[in-house]
């Protein structure tokens, strides 16, 4: 982290264990929801159509407030408020669903949920990025616990499911969300984030740059290249004759390589630029989609998982990498619900069609991923093209 970035006021106390934890109460959540919602709505005796409306309608109206409120969140005094009024309201919604009965009343609960709760996770990144800036803080050390509390929520949503049953999840996420409530209120207090006065550079630094559109745009191609994993992959891996518990410790191999590439990531910063760490990372996942298709053994899909370090864990860095570099100090709530609304809409986009995708060509619809890949290098590789003069723009390895 070059000087000219560190801000001459000290941190507030404790800003980076504050700020990890402000993050791992939403992944709580979503390690319970992600996974064991639709179980939770199959309790309830929705039929597969149903349930698959109440979790795609939610995230049309995720993506499309995220922005939005990210936007808001960056004019107010502190970006803590939003995320104190983002969890209350998401807590709300969660205990309504207790007196829920029919396909309509969950459906509308939950919609509502996506949107309330929908800032949450950007403007919490946004603090990750506050501290890198100003204080120079390790953005990956920060972030992979995160990643930690996933791994755990799932692991007890799992054992917690199978002892009481899919009426659990709701619980789960009840107790996540007032994790998020508790979380909020010990947010470090930044202010309103502002680009010191003696940050003069010749090149503009604004999240209307291209470049940086681009990039964001072609990393979450990429990055929704993973769909018909996270939606179809469990189910190939039963087709081959996996145990539940096998197929749970595949999930966990990619969160786990995940975390190292956040515990090394300093490092990388140092030896890579952020627009060499997307490379990698996009290559990588090419490759793991052209191989999905053809191994049948336990030990070649652990391999497999593990590319999750690269195909998502060094994307994600080097976009977040780009945007520390890009953006000014004012713009970082929104430049997060940027990324965030263009991740989740190319995800849904791709997570819809790999249904179809999976149905005419079965494990070969892995394969097709590799094209969406390409497509999203390409967008990333235009907008690197794009770039403005180098004059002030910090040097970077790789």
């Amino acid at each position: 982290m070059s000087a000219h970035t560190l801000h001459p006021e000290a941190p507030p106390p404790w800003y980076r264990t504050r700020s990890s934890l402000v993050f791992c109460s939403p992944m709580i959540v979503n390690g319970m929801a992600l996974p064991f919602f639709s179980v939770y709505l199959k309790s309830l005796g929705f039929s597969d159509y149903e349930i698959g409306v109440i979790q795609g309608v939610p995230l049309i109206v995720r993506v499309l407030v995220m922005p939005v409120a990210a936007m808001i969140a960056d004019r107010l005094p502190d970006r803590a408020w939003v995320l104190i009024a983002s969890a209350l309201l998401s807590l709300a919604t969660a205990l309504g669903l207790f007196g829920a009965a029919g396909f309509l009343p969950v459906l509308l609960l939950y919609t509502l949920q996506g949107a309330v709760y929908s800032p949450y996770v950007p403007v919490a990144e946004s603090l990750f990025l506050t501290g890198v800036r100003r204080w120079g803080y390790d953005y990956g050390s920060m972030r992979l616990w995160g990643s930690v509390a996933f791994i755990f929520s799932t692991l007890a949503g799992g054992y917690a499911i199978q002892a009481w049953g899919g009426g659990v999840v709701l619980y789960g996420m009840v107790f996540g969300f007032f994790l998020m409530v508790m979380m909020g209120l010990a947010a470090p207090r930044t202010g309103r984030s502002e680009r010191p006065k003696s940050d003069v550079r010749p090149a503009p630094r604004t999240l209307r740059r291209i470049d940086l559109q681009l990039a964001m745009i072609g990393v979450s191609v990429v990055q929704s290249s993973h769909a018909i994993l996270y939606t179809f992959a469990s189910i190939h891996w039963i087709q081959l004759g996996f145990t539940g518990s096998s197929i749970a410790f595949l999930w966990a191999t990619g969160v786990l390589a995940e975390i190292l590439t956040f515990v090394f990531s300093k490092r990388l910063y140092v030896r890579f630029s952020a627009w060499t760490l997307m490379g990698i990372g996009a290559s990588a996942a090419l490759v793991r989609w052209v191989l999905f298709p053809l191994p049948e053994d336990y030990v070649s899909f652990l391999f497999l998982q593990s590319m999750h370090a690269l195909t998502f864990g060094f994307c994600h860095i080097g976009i977040q990498r780009l945007i520390v570099e890009t953006v000014g100090g004012e713009q970082e709530a929104s430049a997060q619900g940027t990324y965030y609304f263009y991740n989740g809409s190319f995800l849904a986009v791709v997570t819809f069609v790999s249904g179809y995708l999976n149905v005419a060509f079965g494990v070969h619809a892995y394969t097709i991923m590799a094209f969406v890949v390409l497509a999203g290098v390409a967008i990333a590789a235009f907008g690197r093209a794009r770039r403005p003069a180098a004059a002030g723009i910090p040097a970077t390895g790789g």
